[in-house]
């Protein structure tokens, strides 16, 4: 079966969708379209094994009940506490994980402009749980949550500097950095695309990571760690090279 991709922007406008088949010792890039929106995306999930959201798919824990608190105006903090208290309110626990896996900080869904794109991606998850999908934001079901700036470090690509007025690196050589590695990707029709966009570049960057969450080769949360990830959302950081995602052959 083949995996999604999607770069969820706030809008329609900026959200990318990409969905790659595997086949054999290879991945072909089956389609790829920007301006998604909602509806699309959940008709998408109906033909796919795995969904990959660039996105995070909810809110820490201690910030969803310092809302509750500050309604009811019950908010206290202990003395000394305000910056880890703080800190708490910001970072989800699947992001301090990432933190300590790769030393980048992920956007704060509490505190950043991320949170407009989490507030649509709330009410997709809730379209595709309506579509009868299995939605898991630990990761167990058909959606994954994914975070391409992580996955491109895991897998030794330039993560930092090609989005933005500031590019540092160019997301085309990013591309041709991406053939080297995965020769076995076949972006066909939809190189050019993704040489222009880099929304379309991280929504294949998604459809690969949703791929290594599909086939156990990406971080899942322990025993532990899983109630709170079904909760805040659960980061799918691949563990090992490009190369591992298609060890597996598929009829």
């Amino acid at each position: 079966m083949p995996t999604l991709g999607v770069d969820l922007a706030a809008a329609d406008t900026r959200t990318a969708m990409a969905t790659v088949e595997w086949l054999p010792g290879r991945a072909v890039v089956r389609d790829l379209v920007l301006d998604v929106s909602d509806a699309r995306i959940v008709g998408a999930g109906e033909h796919v094994d795995k969904m990959g959201l660039d996105c995070p798919l909810g809110w820490p824990e201690p910030f969803v009940a310092l809302v509750q608190a500050h309604r009811a105006s019950h908010v206290t903090v202990a003395d000394g506490e305000g910056a880890q208290w703080r800190r708490r309110l910001a970072y989800r626990l699947t992001d301090e994980v990432v933190r300590e896996e790769t030393e980048i900080i992920p956007l704060s869904v509490s505190a950043d402009r991320i949170a407009h794109a989490a507030f649509r991606c709330a009410r997709l998850l809730a379209m595709l749980a309506a579509a009868g999908h299995d939605v898991d934001r630990g990761g167990g079901g058909m959606v994954v949550e994914v975070y391409p700036a992580a996955a491109l470090y895991r897998w030794g690509l330039a993560h930092r500097g090609y989005k933005g007025r500031g590019q540092q690196v160019q997301h085309a050589d990013l591309l041709t950095a991406l053939h080297d590695a995965a020769p076995w990707l076949d972006l066909g029709a939809f190189e050019g695309l993704c040489r222009r966009s880099h929304d379309a570049f991280d929504s294949v960057i998604a459809a690969l990571n949703a791929r290594a969450a599909a086939i156990g080769k990406a971080v899942r949360p322990s025993d532990e760690q899983r109630p709170i990830a079904r909760v805040e959302g659960w980061i799918a950081l691949p563990t090992g090279p490009l190369r591992d995602l298609i060890d597996r052959a598929d009829g």
